[in-house]
């Protein structure tokens, strides 16, 4: 066989994650690799994250839309969903019979919306059936199917108090309906927050037009006449009241469900997810390897896009690797040049095999499996700001060695936490104050040197005449500015130097903006700077819009 035939990789998901992945793969060596992605939607790939803020009104569908993978050797088949696999024969059959061969295969299938069986939302076999009037957030089509239902509906309940629960109730009150927001936890985003954060994320809601009923769960959707007409809630026993909320509109955002039903049926190992190792491949079959949502890697996940972003690469550089050492064993070998063989699919590794890779994978100087910076939180939700990161929440226990100093002040309607451990910032809560969030952000992110009293951390941004962190003149070159996908200052002025005179060239080259959009502003704010100080540039034309 030839040493320049590609690796077979096929990708099943068209979402974030698996057509970043896709990409990053056809970035290290486009010829290496013959790449087929399968993906179940009929679109392009979008930004997902942003979808709370099409419900908003904030951002048009149209403005979703990510760059798509392409190459010579890439091929993606829109509206074709994976039905199974067979690891023997190493295909993938499509819902249409199609079979697809390969020599690697990349499940990035994500998640689906979690449903909670209520009556009104179940038949009576069981199955979900969501009455008109109720839609769960998840994908472009919920998005459109909400927006369209805020045109005749005046009242809204979203059920569920989550990150995405708090943006879409401050989007739905944002154009102009009257939203209940409903959660059996004390506080909205308690996972995230303390509970005195809470309490301030609660007012703020309430200030945006938000009524949180937090300590209260929905025991029953309403419908009459095949529409819902409310949410009946039941308050803490055990003298908890029962009401009727009304609502024409009832958006449920009470979690996700990773899709492994690929996965099962290939005879995978299935937990909660597709269960990978640190290398991310399954235990069951080296050459099937999970990412994203779906997947469910030793060290967890919390359903962040950037996590994804970093397993998609990590996954990248592993295949190239391998594609480079075939390359390598093929120059000493003086007989057949073949693929680079593994395990046959049916064999199950060996324990010895098995705990080798792992070790292997756990050592210090693979940088991927040090998450830092992809589970950093951010709600997006207009002027009301919200930012969690590393050590938070109301239910972590303290650890030994950490410092935590807090600013509440209800009032002014701010909360501040910054957790130090080892003379670097490990966690931090920021809500109402976006200035703080931001140098925390960075702080954390960088792994910034704390003050000796990290009391200076919640002060700082409001020390007179200091700068703003996102100032572009006194922004440092190596200031990470997308914090999603690693882009910095100089990266942006390198690429504008290049020829980008817009801000979408500049996300096309250097994926700025793509992830979870709060940097949108400052890149926008930079183009801006670099307008106006490139004054020997090539002038920016009509149909090329700095912003």
């Amino acid at each position: 066989m030839s040493l320049h035939v590609p690796l077979k990789v096929v990708v099943v998901g068209h979402g974030m994650v698996g057509s970043r992945f896709a990409d990053e793969l056809v970035r290290r060596s486009p010829d290496a690799f013959d790449v087929t992605v399968l993906g179940a939607e009929p679109y392009e790939p979008y930004n997902r994250v942003l979808l709370s803020d099409v419900v908003a009104g904030r951002t048009e569908v149209a403005s979703l839309g990510m760059p798509e993978v392409a190459g010579e050797h890439v091929t993606v088949l829109r509206g074709v969903t994976a039905v199974a696999v067979d690891r023997a024969a190493r295909t993938v059959t499509d819902a249409s019979g199609a079979v697809h061969p390969y020599d690697h295969l990349v499940l990035a299938t994500g998640s689906q919306a979690r449903v909670v069986p209520l009556p009104g939302l179940v038949d009576d076999a069981g199955r979900t059936v969501l009455p008109g009037g109720v839609h769960a957030l998840r994908d472009l089509d919920d998005a459109r199917e909400i927006v369209a239902a805020t045109v005749n509906a005046t009242r809204a309940v979203v059920v569920g108090g989550g990150v995405l629960g708090v943006e879409a109730a401050y989007g739905l009150a944002a154009r102009g309906l009257e939203v209940t927001l409903v959660d059996p936890s004390p506080a909205p985003m308690h996972r995230q927050l303390h509970a005195d954060a809470g309490a301030v994320l609660a007012a703020g809601l309430a200030a945006s037009g938000v009524t949180v009923r937090c300590g209260v769960r929905p025991t029953e959707v309403l419908v009459a006449g095949g529409r819902a007409v409310g949410v009946r809630v039941t308050g803490r026993a055990p003298h908890g009241a029962e009401e009727v909320v009304a609502a024409g509109l009832v958006v449920l955002t009470t979690g996700t469900v990773p899709r492994t039903d690929l996965a099962r049926r290939a005879g995978l190992e299935v937990d909660r997810g597709v269960v990978v190792g640190h290398d991310l491949a399954t235990p069951d079959d080296p050459r099937v390897c999970a990412i994203g949502d779906c997947a469910q890697p030793p060290e967890g996940s919390r359903g962040l896009v950037a996590e994804g972003w970093d397993q998609a690469r990590r996954l990248a550089d592993r295949l190239a690797g391998l594609v480079a050492a075939r390359a390598a064993a093929a120059h000493r070998s003086d007989g057949p040049r073949e693929h680079l063989r593994l395990p046959h699919a049916d064999a199950r590794p060996s324990m010895a095999v098995r705990l080798g890779t792992l070790l292997a994978s756990r050592t210090p100087t693979d940088a991927g499996i040090d998450t830092r910076g992809t589970d950093v939180v951010k709600v997006k939700a207009g002027s009301l700001s919200v930012v969690s990161m590393g050590a938070c929440g109301a239910g972590r226990a303290p650890v030994d060695g950490e410092r935590a100093v807090r600013l509440h002040d209800p009032a002014g309607g701010r909360f501040v936490e910054a957790v130090v451990a080892g003379g670097v910032l490990v966690g931090a809560t920021c809500v109402g104050d976006a200035r703080v969030a931001a140098d925390l952000t960075a702080a954390y992110t960088r792994r910034t040197p704390t003050p000796v009293d990290p009391a200076h951390l919640l002060l700082t941004a409001v020390m007179p005449g200091a700068e703003p962190a996102t100032s572009p003149e006194h922004m440092p070159d190596d200031a990470t500015v997308c914090r999603c996908n690693g882009v910095t200052k100089h990266d942006i002025t390198a690429c504008w130097d290049a020829g980008a005179r817009s801000v979408p060239e500049i996300a096309g080259a250097t994926r700025a903006t793509t992830g979870c959009g709060g940097c949108r502003d400052a890149v926008c704010g930079l183009a801006r700077w670099l307008g106006s100080t490139r004054v020997d540039d090539e002038p920016a034309r009509p149909d090329r819009a700095h912003v």
